[in-house]
């Protein structure tokens, strides 16, 4: 079993080997927090085993468990729990072609991309979820990240009358991006002379201004993966944890990002700079994302 990514994000830098690792996958079969299954045709189960080793954070193993009790791992993942809802938009589910995993993917007007995101809790969608994917419906859904690479910047000079016209802006181009997928020819001209004046005028200020002291958020896709993005975004809230396994320091900040809310947690050695409530994260993250299929509505 290969070493995952982004298991340094939760504290677990110093695991090098696949020693280290097969020790650690033993404690959490034994030691589970938490333990799903879902009844499979063939008289197996899909499992979803987990382990916490700090605040809402652990390693959740997935595989089969024969008719004798016996599991079988197919992979692995770290994982992140927000309790925040980040958006609520329809969303689109699809099973990955390699393994049993799931891709969420649902349209934000705030980020202004396709959001695709790592299901969670595939038991919850195996058991409640599948096969009522209507068109139109939609799901709360609470975003978390893990990173591996980010930096804290300071946060942009505000002026209070500035900031008021510049959310009405924000307000009148999400309903012209929301007329705009209706088919509403003019609310594509406007959003295309919108975008042609908005990067002449970056291109002009970026002349003699630093990028980041014009642009104060942003969410954009990064590398090959799908569910891989950069972002940058206001710090809200900041929680320190401690993995409580190997005593390595996470942070788990809280972002607004285009008014859209992310949890990010990295592991205190990949953060570069002093996290503070008002300053500003910038870094690539692996998304996830945890669905209540219990709040459908049309």
């Amino acid at each position: 079993m290969i070493m995952h990514s982004y298991l340094r994000a939760i504290g677990f830098s110093e695991y090098t080997d696949r020693s280290e690792l097969e020790r650690l996958f033993s404690m959490i079969i034994d030691q589970p927090t938490e333990k799903k299954t879902f009844h499979l045709q063939n008289g197996k189960y899909f499992a979803e085993i987990s382990k916490e080793f700090s605040k809402d954070i652990g390693i959740t193993l997935r595989g089969e468990v024969d008719k004798d009790g016996k599991f079988y791992m197919e992979h692995y993942y770290p994982y992140s729990k927000s309790h925040y809802i980040s958006t609520k938009e329809e969303t689109s589910i699809i099973k990955r072609v390699d393994t049993d995993a799931y891709t969420g993917m649902c349209d934000d007007v705030r980020l202004g991309v396709s959001l695709i995101f790592y299901l969670q809790n595939v038991v919850e969608y195996l058991s409640n979820g599948k096969g009522n994917e209507k068109k139109g419906m939609s799901w709360s859904i609470n975003l978390s990240a893990l990173s591996v690479s980010g930096k804290i910047l300071l946060p942009l000079e505000h002026n209070e009358k500035l900031t008021k016209s510049n959310i009405a802006d924000i307000q009148y181009r999400r309903q012209l991006i929301a007329e705009a997928k209706k088919g509403n020819q003019e609310a594509i001209d406007s959003l295309t002379i919108d975008d042609i004046d908005m990067y002449a005028m970056i291109s002009r200020r970026a002349k003699y201004e630093d990028i980041y002291s014009i642009v104060e958020t942003s969410f954009t896709p990064y590398g090959s993966e799908s569910d891989n993005y950069t972002v940058l975004g206001t710090i809200m809230d900041i929680d320190k944890n401690i993995n409580e396994l190997t005593g390595e320091e996470i942070f788990c900040l809280l972002i607004n990002c285009n008014d859209a809310i992310l949890q990010i947690t990295i592991n205190q050695k990949d953060l570069y700079g002093e996290p503070v409530v008002g300053r500003r994260f910038k870094g690539n993250i692996w998304l996830q994302g945890n669905i209540d299929f219990s709040t459908t509505s049309l």
